[in-house]
C-alpha cells in the first residue's frame, strides 16, 4: 500500500511540533493558517489517524505522532542533505549518517572509524543515538536510523544481524582488591564479595543470566543499578566488584580499576550491525558501514 503525501506536508507537521504553534509554523513556512491546517489534515488522512491534538491554546503530539516524529525528522534531513549533495562534487560532497549504537560500543567502536572516515569525507555529518539494546533495535526497525550496532538476540524477522566482534564479560574490581592478584578468575571466586550488577531489564543482564543458568550458576548481587557506568563508579568507591562487558571497562591503564577474564564458563556477547531486512542505505551510510566493517575485521 502506498501512502501519498508531499514533502511540504511533512515540513508542516515538523514545524508545528517544533514551534508548538500553528500560527508560528504558518509564518515560518510562508503559508496561511488554513493552508497549513489542510497540509496537516492531508497527512493525517494519508496516515489514517490523528497526529496532533489541538485546542485553542495548545498543540501536542498524539501517541502515533510521537512515534512518527523521529522518522519524519530523519526523512527531511536526508532529503535536504541529498539535494545539497547533488550540487556538490568531489571532496565537497555532503550527507548525513544516522546510527543507533550501544553506549559502550559507541565509545569503543566509533571514534577511530569516524576520524578515518572524516579524513576522506569531511562534509558528512553524523547523528549517533547511544541507546540501550532494546531501544536501539526499535530505532532501526522504525527507520529512525539507517543501521545500528547492537548485541545479537533480536528475533525480529524484519531485521538482519551481521557479527562484528565478541565482547567477553569480565570482572571489574579495584586494583587493591584480593581478586586483582589473579590473572583470571572463576565464577565461584566472586561469591565472597558484594556484587554490583545491572538491572534485570538490561539486555546484558538477560544474556548473562541465561548463559550462567546453563551451568547452574546464579549470581548473588548486593547492588543493582541501571547503567554500566554507575556500576564502575561503585566499584571505584570500594563498594564491591562487578561483572560487565569488556567494552564497558576502562581502556588501557586506570588509576584504580582492573579487569580480569572470567572462566568456566567464559561468556561473551556478540556485537554486530543491525539493519532493516531489504532496506537500502544512503551512499554516505554505505561507505561508512563498509569502512567500519573493514576496520574491525582487521582487528
Amino acid at each position: 500500500m502506498n501512502i501519498n503525501c508531499e514533502i511540504l506536508d511533512l515540513r508542516a507537521f515538523l514545524s508545528v511540533v517544533e514551534l508548538v504553534s500553528f500560527h508560528r509554523a504558518a509564518e515560518a513556512l510562508n503559508l496561511s493558517q488554513p493552508a497549513l491546517s489542510r497540509r496537516i489534515q492531508k497527512l493525517e488522512m494519508a496516515i489514517g489517524a490523528p497526529l496532533l491534538e489541538r485546542t485553542t491554546r495548545h498543540v501536542s503530539l498524539t501517541a502515533l505522532g510521537t512515534e512518527l516524529l523521529p522518522l519524519v525528522r530523519r526523512l527531511l534531513e536526508e532529503f535536504d542533505g541529498s539535494l545539497f549533495a547533488v550540487r556538490d562534487v568531489g571532496v565537497n560532497r555532503g550527507g548525513l549518517v544516522t546510527i543507533a549504537c550501544l553506549p559502550t560500543a559507541a565509545f569503543y567502536f566509533l571514534p577511530t572509524v569516524i576520524r578515518l572516515f572524516n579524513e576522506e569525507h569531511p562534509n558528512i555529518r553524523f547523528r549517533i543515538l547511544d541507546l540501550p539494546a532494546t531501544d536501539g533495535l526499535q530505532a532501526v526497525a522504525r527507520g529512525e536510523v539507517e543501521f545500528g550496532i547492537n548485541i545479537m538476540g533480536t528475533s525480529d524477522p524484519d531485521l538482519t544481524f551481521d557479527r562484528l566482534v565478541e565482547d567477553p564479560f569480565v570482572l571489574a574490581a579495584r586494583n587493591d582488591h584480593p581478586l586483582a592478584e589473579k590473572a583470571e578468575v572463576g565464577w565461584a571466586d566472586l561469591e565472597p564479595y558484594p556484587l554490583i550488577t545491572v538491572h534485570r531489564s538490561s539486555a546484558n543482564r538477560t544474556l548473562l543470566d541465561a548463559a550462567l543458568a546453563k551451568s547452574n550458576i546464579k549470581l548473588r548481587w548486593f547492588y543493582e543499578v541501571t547503567h554500566l557506568s554507575t556500576s564502575l563508579g561503585l566499584v571505584e568507591a570500594g563498594l564491591g566488584i562487578s561483572v560487565l562487558p569488556q567494552m564497558a571497562t576502562p581502556q588501557g591503564e586506570h588509576a584504580f580499576l582492573i579487569s580480569r577474564p572470567i572462566r568456566n564458563p567464559a561468556i561473551s556477547r556478540t556485537i554486530g550491525v543491525v539493519r532493516r531486512r531489504g532496506g537500502t542505505l544512503s551512499p554516505a551510510a554505505e561507505r561508512f558501514l563498509n569502512m567500519l566493517i573493514g576496520t574491525w575485521s582487521e582487528r
